[in-house]
Parts: C-alpha cells; sequence; structure tokens
C-alpha cells in the first residue's frame, strides 16, 4: 500500500467510533485500487490516482466518505443513500453498519478509479450559496474588534457563511455566547473556521 503517515496520523487523532470507520474504508481502498496514494486534501484524507479517486472524514459524531467522480455519485444516490445528510457520498456514517457492503463499495472504488483512469468528468462545482446576513450580536463584536472586523471583511463569502452558521445553529444562549466569542478571536487571528482542518 502507498500510505501516509498523516493519513495514519488523522485516523489516530479521531473520534473512538470513527477509528474502525475510518481503518475499514482505507483498506478498501487499496484493496480495490492497489496502485491509489495517499495524500491529505483540504485538510482530510484523500486518495489520488490520475486524480482524485475519494476522500473520507472524521467529524465528532460522524464520518464521511465520498467519491470524485459525477457518474459514480449519481449511481450510490439510485441506491437510496441519502447523501444530503452530510458531507460526501455515503451520508451520515456513525458505524461500520452504516456502510454499503464490502462487495458494493470494492465495486464503487473500482468504478472511480476506471472513471478517473478514462478522465471523466468531476462532479459539477455546487452553486454558489447567496450570502447570509451578518447576526445582529455578531456585528456587534465585529464593531468591538477592529482587527476582526478588518479580516471578517477580508474573508470569502463561503468563510463568512461558515462563522455565521456555527453562531446560528447553536441551540442554547450559552454555547452561541461561547461561539461567538470563539469565533472574534479567531476572526482576529485570520483563521477561518475548520483552520485547525486545513493545514493537517
Amino acid at each position: 500500500m502507498k500510505t501516509d503517515p498523516r493519513v495514519d496520523a488523522y485516523i489516530a487523532k479521531s473520534a473512538d467510533f470513527a477509528r474502525p470507520i475510518l481503518r475499514h474504508l482505507r483498506v478498501l481502498v487499496h484493496e480495490a485500487c492497489p496502485e491509489a496514494e495517499e495524500t491529505i486534501k483540504w485538510g482530510m484524507p484523500s486518495f489520488v490516482h490520475h486524480g482524485i479517486v475519494c476522500g473520507m472524514a472524521g467529524f465528532k459524531q460522524h464520518c464521511a466518505f465520498g467519491f470524485w467522480r459525477k457518474g459514480l455519485t449519481d449511481e450510490i444516490a439510485r441506491t437510496g443513500v441519502k447523501a444530503e445528510q452530510a458531507m460526501g457520498s455515503l451520508g451520515r456514517i456513525t458505524g461500520l453498519g452504516d456502510l454499503p457492503a464490502d462487495r458494493a463499495m470494492l465495486g464503487y472504488i473500482r468504478k472511480a478509479a476506471r472513471l478517473n483512469e478514462a478522465g471523466a468528468p468531476a462532479r459539477p462545482k455546487p452553486k454558489a450559496k447567496p450570502a447570509l446576513p451578518v447576526p445582529a450580536d455578531l456585528a456587534a463584536a465585529l464593531r468591538k474588534n477592529a482587527k476582526a472586523a478588518n479580516s471578517f471583511a477580508g474573508f470569502s463569502p463561503g468563510a463568512r457563511r461558515e462563522y455565521i452558521e456555527w453562531i446560528t445553529e447553536a441551540k442554547r444562549p450559552e454555547t452561541r455566547l461561547t461561539r461567538l466569542t470563539t469565533t472574534i478571536q479567531w476572526v482576529a487571528a485570520g483563521k477561518r473556521r475548520n483552520w485547525k482542518y486545513e493545514n493537517c
């Protein structure tokens, strides 16, 4: 296997429930496509063979696994997998039982590698989402911190959206306040919302 020690480190740092899932996915990829090389892209393990074949990620409460080529993501969607529930092609993965059968997964991975070899088109870029309004509490906090305000203004619409959604999705007032405080600290330092994962 053409492994990358950064992937070992990523798996080791993942949540307890995620490690067996990520290890199993890794084994499947190398079984289906022995030529695949591991790397880290966007802070997450990716597998490359004539371009990106697939990638995986571990989060606090679920894992994700996605293919790069459009034809394959459409095929998986037809099996009833609700991919829209999470990033990737397979929806939220919280245990090995959430994965398609190994035989199906091996077939998907082999097909993804063949699509790459044939130069099939990648997934189309998602349509840009409209800008979100800055909530009043975030706007007030930014007015009090010029460095954070300047940095926030320089962020891409997507980077601003990540912070706005993180703050507004908080269910409890104290959680929202904690996220708001953290946002101002991170933005003042020029950090995007998921900066911890960007340089893994």
